[in-house]
């Protein structure tokens, strides 16, 4: 399927719809608090980023970011693949322009039922493979409560390819680099920039 013909489809279709080569993939919704929690991280997100914008002076040139839930990120320049993360945040755009990965600096989920383990990792390796360089993940717990039980945090890493004597299977993958349980402390992190998160944020 090609980006045009997706764009012929009903919108309550296409919009369950990621494609990745041209062939469908489809994308199932969460319950009602998958997108309760993408929308409250990426409004603590995009605080910290306007913080971040507002603070950043000393005659640099000043760095812009804009924070979107659901948002298509594409892989290519035909659109013949792409991913809907469920938060991102992006170097600033002109209104209306698509979102590629090369101007990606963050991706997330929101982490429910229907991420089986094989479909996060499938999509962990395409975000890396891209060089995107930072995933999260936001876990919920299912046990009644549907509150957050984690948040993750993923750094990319690639490998130096040239040192090696045998070529790796994948030159890029994410290593966890930071993780937070719902222990009253804040969600802190440096990057793309300075983050502080409290959970009053994600759980009010």
């Amino acid at each position: 399927m090609s980006w045009e013909e997706l764009q012929q489809l009903p919108d309550d279709v296409a919009e369950g719809i990621e494609l990745w080569r041209g062939n469908v993939v489809w994308n199932r919704r969460g319950p009602l608090e998958h997108q309760r929690f993408a929308v409250r991280m990426r409004n603590a997100l995009e605080a910290a980023a306007r913080r971040a914008m507002k603070e950043e002076t000393n005659g640099r040139e000043q760095r812009c970011w804009q924070v979107e839930v659901e948002t298509n990120v594409f892989f290519t320049p035909e659109k013949s693949s792409f991913l809907t993360p469920d938060f991102l945040v992006r170097r600033c755009l002109p209104r209306g322009a698509d979102t590629f990965a090369a101007d990606t600096v963050l991706v997330g989920e929101v982490l429910s039922g229907s991420d089986t383990p094989k479909r996060r990792q499938w999509k962990m390796d395409r975000y890396a493979e891209a060089g995107i360089p930072w995933y999260w993940e936001i876990e919920l717990d299912s046990g009644g409560t549907w509150d957050v039980a984690a948040v993750r945090a993923y750094e990319l890493f690639t490998i130096d390819r040239s040192v090696l004597a045998v070529k790796p299977l994948r030159p890029s993958a994410y290593v966890a680099v930071g993780e937070w349980e719902p222990n009253g402390l804040s969600i802190e992190f440096p990057e793309p920039f300075a983050l502080s998160v409290s959970w009053d944020d994600l759980a009010f």
